[in-house]
């Protein structure tokens, strides 16, 4: 059997060049293993750079989501994986997470609980501890403004509903929205999470406001008070 030399992108055919064929053909027509080879420029001596994206994002089962959230560490333990090269690549998921996020800011009326995590996913779905935020609407339930209260471990976080109602006051709001996440997954509401919504309840009530759900945000599902009948 012949023994081949193993060709380099360089060899490669101009239209096959992830470069030139996205000059040719734009983004749409690459795969994202030939995007990813375009970041790190370079593979190592037994692979090109499309093949050694191809095989690392083999390993990450082709989810994005999953290697955006990969150590440095982790990605630096394939031969031909640099500091530089790894740092280019979570770098660029990192924009396109914050490119949805953008994306999900344009929505700013709420007009039932998938409106919340749709806002709200690209902040908590994947976090490994607890977040809790607030969405503060006007009378038309449009978004005025978001605010994050408290950042905890990964079983819980401590909430002051003086700062919830302090900020609302602040905004002019008319009602709100409790949003948190839950890094285990589980949807059901803790005993902490329903006494919370309970006194940011009655809390807002004094001030002529409405807590109008609490959306529990766990990965890329959710649970909501409103939906349940628990609030």
């Amino acid at each position: 059997m012949a023994n081949y030399e193993k060709l380099s992108i360089k060899q490669w055919a101009v239209e096959d060049r992830p470069r030139e064929k996205m000059l040719k053909h734009g983004f749409s027509a690459l795969s994202n293993a030939e995007l990813m080879a375009i970041l790190i420029g370079s593979g190592n001596r037994n692979e090109s750079a499309v093949e050694l994206s191809r095989r690392i994002l083999s390993d990450f089962k082709n989810n994005l989501d999953a290697l955006g959230k990969a150590s440095t560490d982790k990605l630096m333990q394939y031969k031909g994986m640099g500091e530089a090269k790894t740092i280019n690549i979570l770098a660029a998921l990192e924009l396109g997470r914050r490119r949805q996020l953008d994306m999900h800011g344009k929505l700013t009326r709420i007009t039932c609980s998938a409106d919340v995590y749709n806002l709200m996913a690209a902040d908590l779905a994947e976090l490994q501890h607890e977040e809790f935020w607030v969405l503060y609407l006007d009378r038309a339930n449009n978004v005025v403004d978001r605010s994050k209260i408290s950042q905890g471990g990964i079983s819980g976080t401590v909430i002051d509903v003086r700062i919830i109602m302090k900020q609302a006051i602040e905004k002019l709001a008319s009602s709100i929205i409790l949003v948190h996440n839950h890094p285990s997954r589980n949807l059901s509401p803790s005993n902490a999470d329903i006494e919370i919504t309970r006194k940011s309840d009655e809390a807002a009530k004094l001030l002529d406001m409405k807590v109008l759900d609490h959306v529990i945000v766990a990965g890329n599902t959710f649970t909501s008070f409103a939906d349940e009948g628990l609030i």
